[in-house]
This record gives structure tokens, C-alpha cells and sequence, in this order.
């Protein structure tokens, strides 16, 4: 694996009485798209904001780009070039598009090239610029909430399910999006439900199965193997196209 610019060493995590990670181990790569794996409820969405810091980590290190962050403040570890775009999208329904985007840089004004790359990634956005953005499709709201998470530039980028409930069109024009992303060099944490957007995006994947680490590897390795994909998954990628 290249250099990892984040690292979890033995992570746990407890939410009330749940202990849901147990002990989590695993890298992300600088400059590649890793894919975060596994059935509902095995912990995929606490593990993200187990490193924004939105739940706290009980113990265990998590490191990224050389610092520890593992007890930072999510203001700090946000402001320290980490990008967070939760299942809920987090988008102000009643602020336009532009003013969305706006709101998300917030050390000055979008660098016009950087908005044009973005509006580029997302035409639709574009088209729906002065629009609420509460009358946008879920799709498009989706659009916006990576817009936001991109709108200045960042180190790495965490993104929770952002194909879920999605048209097949809106799929795909997401894949293309991410296939942008991935070419621009951005690194990339994404927990992803549709196995064909995984098998074509994942450089690496991380399989997490009841709170723990069940498989790690090329993402390749998992889409050729589909015992593999059945033991882990319960579902063969090859009958999700």
C-alpha cells in the first residue's frame, strides 16, 4: 500500500451500553479510493464519525498525516483537511445551491477555477445555481452535499453511502464523479451499499463485519473472489451490475 495519510490502530468505540467497534485496524492510502464494506450495522458509519470525532473513540489511536487526533474536537479535526459528507447530506434545504457552497468555504471566497471544476463534476448544480436547495432531487441534494465537502480544497474526504435510494442514472452519473475525483488525485474514505459502484471505484477495500475488521485488500482481490464476497457480504458482487 502507498503511504497512509490516515491510520486506525485498535479502535473501540462505545455509544451508550453498544460496543460497536472492537478493536478496528486499517489505512488509507494518499491519493487512492478505498472502499468501506460490510453488511447493515457493522459499524461502517461509526467508524466515519468515530474520526471526525463526532463519537468518541474509547480507546485506540487513530492518526491522520502524522498527527494524532483520536481525542481532537471535530471543528479541529475538520479545519486540520478532513471533509465529512454524512447518509443525511447535512445541506441547507431553504439557501440556494449558491449559497450552500458558499457557506461550506470557509476561508474566503471559492477560487473560481475550483468552482468551475465542481459545477464540471456536477451540471446540474449548475442549472439549479439561485434554487432552493430543497427543491433539488434527492440526487442532486447528494450532488451538493460533496460539492460542499469539496468546495475548498481537502486532504481526504469521507463520504457515507452516497448512491443509497438513488435512480440508476443518478448512479452512474455519481460513479463518473467519483471517477473525476479519484483522477484528480483527492484521497478518498467511502462506505458504499451498490457493489457495482464499489467493484468500479475501490482501489482498496475494508470489510468491517459486527464492529471489527473481517478483510482488507485490493479491491480487485474481492471482486474476483466471489466465495469471498458471500462470506463477507452475503451478497456476490457479480449479481449487483
Amino acid at each position: 500500500m502507498a503511504e497512509a495519510i490516515l491510520t486506525l490502530e485498535g479502535v473501540h468505540t462505545h455509544i451508550g451500553p453498544y460496543h460497536i467497534l472492537q478493536g478496528v485496524s486499517f489505512g488509507i492510502a494518499r491519493g487512492e479510493l478505498t472502499m468501506l464494506l460490510g453488511r447493515n450495522g457493522a459499524g461502517k458509519t461509526t467508524t466515519l464519525r468515530t474520526i471526525m470525532g463526532l463519537w468518541q473513540a474509547s480507546s485506540g489511536r487513530i492518526t491522520f498525516d502524522g498527527r494524532e487526533i483520536t481525542a481532537s474536537a471535530t471543528p479541529d479535526i475538520a479545519r486540520s483537511g478532513i471533509a465529512y459528507v454524512p447518509e443525511s447530506m447535512g445541506i441547507f434545504t431553504g439557501l440556494t445551491v449558491r449559497e450552500n457552497i458558499v457557506l461550506a468555504a470557509r476561508s474566503g471566497p471559492v477560487d473560481p477555477a475550483r468552482l468551475d471544476w465542481i459545477l464540471g463534476l456536477f451540471p446540474a448544480l449548475r442549472r439549479f445555481w439561485d434554487l432552493p436547495a430543497g427543491n433539488l432531487s434527492g440526487g442532486q441534494k447528494q450532488m451538493l452535499a460533496i460539492a460542499r465537502a469539496i468546495a475548498e480544497p481537502r486532504r481526504l474526504l469521507l463520504v457515507d453511502e452516497p448512491t443509497k435510494g438513488l435512480a440508476p442514472v443518478m448512479i452512474r452519473s455519481m460513479i463518473e464523479a467519483f471517477q473525476a475525483l479519484k483522477a484528480a488525485g483527492e484521497t478518498i474514505l467511502l462506505v458504499e451499499q451498490n457493489f457495482h459502484a464499489a467493484s468500479v471505484l475501490g482501489d482498496r477495500a475494508v470489510v468491517i463485519d459486527d464492529g471489527r475488521v473481517a478483510h482488507q485488500g485490493p479491491m480487485s482481490e474481492l471482486v474476483a473472489d466471489t466465495d469471498l464476497q458471500q462470506r463477507l457480504l452475503g451478497l456476490s458482487m457479480d449479481t449487483h451490475q
